[in-house]
């Protein structure tokens, strides 16, 4: 995985969530199945893309994150959502929802 893979799927998809985790993250692996779940049902048409931080310090740094978990989604290439430690599911879905359905519906 590089810099430049990612890169590209945020430009060639219209929506894509990029999730920040570490191994030793105990909340990374807790939310992790949560938010899988959750795109999965409400919002499958964004591409997931899950990232080990430690595993891949250099793509950490170049998103600007500096701390785990972290989930940032894009819309047409765009920056449009980032949280970052503590992170609500439910309000997560509620900020999404309504770019998703301009985009998707």
């Amino acid at each position: 995985m590089t810099i430049e893979d990612i890169q590209s799927k945020i430009r060639n998809n219209n929506a894509t969530m990029l999730y920040f985790s570490g191994e030793d993250c105990g909340v990374c692996h807790a939310l992790m199945p949560k938010i899988k779940e959750s795109f999965s049902s409400n919002f499958p048409k964004i591409e997931q893309i899950y990232i080990s931080a430690s595993q891949y310090p250099q793509i950490a740094a170049s998103f600007s994150v500096f701390t785990i978990p972290t989930i940032i989604v894009f819309f047409d290439g765009k920056e449009f959502i980032k949280k970052s430690r503590h992170i609500s599911v439910s309000g997560l879905n509620e900020e999404i929802q309504r770019p998703y359905g301009l985009f998707f519906d």
